[in-house]
């Protein structure tokens, strides 16, 4: 099973809003998921991020991968 960390897109249309969700790469976008460590909103000034580090970083020692979006979020916010 290859599990990713992922955005999940929520909120209406043309105001995203997103979840931060661990997930098997092989399940839809916004389909299942296995846990939810945070959420990311671009839409306020600065953009907002509150992510679990602890779950983040015990799900990527156990091989879970980040996204490229994901991955760059974690390194704006000091996380990975």
């Amino acid at each position: 099973m290859a599990v990713k960390i992922r955005l999940r897109r929520m909120g209406a249309k043309k105001a995203p809003f997103y979840r931060i969700v661990v997930a098997d790469s092989r399940y839809p976008r916004d389909g299942r998921f296995i846990e939810e460590i945070g959420y990311y909103n671009p839409l306020q000034e600065p953009s907002l991020v509150k992510v679990d580090t602890e779950k983040a970083k015990t799900w990527i020692a156990n091989g879970a991968q980040p996204t490229d979006t994901v991955k760059a979020l974690f390194k704006k916010h000091n996380i990975l």
